[in-house]
């Protein structure tokens, strides 16, 4: 009994002093950076002394009086591990089945056994020679989800294809071909538009082509077919 009394003061009293300590680094940066963004978390680090500063998806440091600021990765150098690339794939970790797939442009190869989704600017450049890519793979169902993000006709552009009557096809002739889409028809209704940047945002999407896995785990950028393969097979997709 005065075991477990011990152990339940010791909790409180940690806990109790990490509240303050994030109290005192809050108001620290807050005094000393007033126009820093919202720090949407604070907790220890797994450097002692070293505490967490989590803003969006983005990691940095601080000590516990808030004095010193650090932006770079912490490495555990015994366990071989990059503790901050994990913290921030955990962040970005999303869970892929509930997607909103009716928001999104869908086709597949072959069996389609193997899912992925595509964060996607019908004027990314990156995007284009992704998609060239995509094709190369077999058992595969892709789904697009249109953010025009890049500003210039990249709105037009993205209602165009999604009021297109074929729009997958409208979709892949644009990023393949370069064939411009016809003009959306002006009771087009493009809401998953909107909604699709409304997500985009909710999950820390801040370019294009953002590519998530079936795991919840995300490739931040295009990368070519190989990669992908692998990054697919890793998964337990098989080859193709």
């Amino acid at each position: 009994m005065l075991l477990r009394s011990t152990l339940l003061a010791a909790l409180v009293l940690g806990a109790t002093a990490a509240q303050a300590n994030e109290a005192v680094i809050r108001k620290a940066i807050a005094e000393r950076m007033p126009n820093a963004p919202k720090i949407d978390e604070v907790r220890p680090a797994a450097m002692p002394g070293l505490w967490e500063l989590r803003i969006g998806n983005e990691i940095r440091y601080t000590d516990a009086t808030g004095t010193y600021l650090l932006e770079g990765e912490l490495i555990d150098l015994k366990a071989k591990r990059n503790l901050t690339e994990e913290r921030v794939t955990q962040l970005n970790r999303v869970d892929f089945a509930a997607l909103p797939f009716k928001d999104a442009l869908m086709w597949k190869n072959g069996t389609g056994k193997r899912r992925i989704a595509v964060f996607a600017d019908p004027n990314c450049g990156y995007c284009k020679r992704f998609e060239k890519g995509l094709q190369e793979l077999k058992d595969v169902t892709v789904y697009t989800f249109l953010i025009p993000i890049l500003g210039g006709d990249s709105a037009e552009k993205s209602k165009a294809i999604w009021c297109a009557k074929d729009g997958v096809g409208t979709w892949l002739n644009w990023m393949l071909k370069g064939e411009q889409p016809p003009k959306a028809p002006a009771a087009c209704d493009d809401a998953a538009i909107e909604r699709n940047l409304a997500l985009s945002r909710k999950i820390h999407v801040n370019g294009t082509p953002a590519i998530l896995l079936e795991d919840g785990n995300r490739i931040p950028g295009a990368v070519g077919a190989v990669e992908l393969e692998r990054r697919l097979q890793a998964l337990g997709g098989g080859k193709s």
